[in-house]
């Protein structure tokens, strides 16, 4: 049994259920057992009040901690995986900005390769291009002069670059061919979200029809609900799609936030931090793309005001959801991981606790601050100060 160990925690949230002083065994990096008992030559690690939630997964996230994928380094992309697991992120889509296009063809590459290869941190599952197919209206902090024309070719580049792991497209549904070249991405098995668009209801109905699938941070970047016209706003929650939510409690009005969770089904949301290169820093200039911004009291914006990402954390955003729109709190974990997950088609190995399933987790106290982050029963980041820091990093990297 030396492969194995087990966490016996406060509260254990599950995928079907939450367990209360439960010990949750891990054994060969899955996990094997959750039990009232454990038996007996299995090392227990007692976490106390800890709770213990499945790794999340950030589908939308620029950078981190002077960091931005666009940056086209392997070293920015191993501070990004490195910050992210200190805040219970176990794997995340690396996302570009609107930049000049070798710029992006350079960024996928560097996705491509950190993508294959055993991350510090949160591990890299793809890559997300947002930028380059949208519209003025609504560009928000993408510079219009860089927009392009979506074609096969491109999109038969993007996907070389990123050595086919281009997961995500964003494009406006207004654009020529939205819903030809929406089409076209299916075959070539990446998703398409909409946003950063002017498009009315009728013409996001469409490219949802055409296999679209949902919203980019939902509200923020397209036009909104008009009683005479819904826009795309309207068309992404009415229908059976997905939509991505920044819970920052800037971006979207707590009663929003309500009304989200309230015409959508959980597992139909997907929390995002779409944190750009100044999370984890101070207050200051940066630069996100071609777009000089600045953060004031943690929120970024262009100079003419336009919100241009967050400085948000995934953790933080499950606490505010829960807090601001009276969500359950298992529900919104799930939204931060098994939703995720569910959209890439990667459940049925992370995203959850289940038995069977990869041991990605992360160690919260009763506040919902991480403890500790791991990744297939492995430490990738750990409190050092905490009572059983020492004995989690021993047994978790002998497992």
């Amino acid at each position: 049994m030396n492969n194995a160990y087990a966490l016996k925690a406060a509260k254990i949230i599950a995928q079907e259920k939450d367990y209360h002083e439960h010990f949750l065994v891990i054994k060969n990096g899955l996990i094997a057992d959750i039990s009232s008992t454990v038996e007996q030559g299995i090392p227990v690690i007692p976490l106390g009040s800890a709770v213990i939630v499945p790794g999340l997964i950030d589908l939308h996230i620029h950078g981190r901690e002077g960091c931005d994928v666009m940056d086209a380094s392997l070293e920015s992309m191993h501070t990004i995986s490195s910050s992210l697991a200190c805040h219970g992120v176990t794997g995340f889509l690396a996302t570009t900005v609107t930049s000049s296009w070798q710029e992006t063809l350079d960024a996928m590459q560097i996705i491509g390769q950190s993508a294959t290869q055993i991350m510090p941190g949160a591990q890299v599952l793809g890559g997300y291009s947002e930028g380059l197919f949208f519209t003025n209206e609504h560009k928000g902090a993408h510079n219009e002069q860089y927009f392009l024309s979506l074609t096969p070719e491109r999109i038969d580049q993007l996907i070389t670059a990123s050595n086919q792991q281009l997961k995500v497209l964003a494009l406006a549904p207004e654009i020529n061919n939205a819903c030809e070249m929406t089409r076209y991405l299916a075959q070539r098995n990446v998703k398409v979200m909409l946003g950063h668009t002017d498009a009315t209801y009728q013409q996001t109905v469409d490219a949802l029809d055409s296999g679209a699938s949902g919203g980019v941070h939902v509200f923020n970047g397209m036009r909104g609900i008009h009683h005479r016209e819904p826009g795309c706003t309207g068309a992404v929650l009415l229908h059976d799609t997905n939509v991505e939510v920044i819970a920052d409690g800037v971006h979207l009005h707590p009663a929003i936030l309500k009304m989200i969770c309230q015409l959508k089904a959980p597992e139909k949301i997907t929390l995002i931090s779409d944190c750009i290169n100044a999370g984890g820093l101070s207050d200051g200039d940066y630069q996100l793309g071609k777009t000089d911004i600045t953060v004031k009291s943690g929120i970024a914006r262009t100079g003419s005001g336009s919100l241009a990402g967050s400085t948000l954390t995934l953790e933080k955003a499950v606490q505010n959801l829960s807090n601001m729109a009276d969500v359950q709190l298992r529900d919104a974990v799930h939204m931060a991981s098994l939703s995720p997950a569910t959209f890439l088609g990667i459940e049925d190995s992370t995203g959850s606790i289940a038995i069977g399933k990869k041991a990605d987790l992360a160690i919260l106290d009763p506040s919902g601050t991480v403890h500790a982050t791991l990744i297939q029963g492995r430490t990738v980041f750990n409190a050092k100060q905490l009572a059983f820091s020492v004995q989690l990093q021993h047994l978790t990297n002998n497992s």
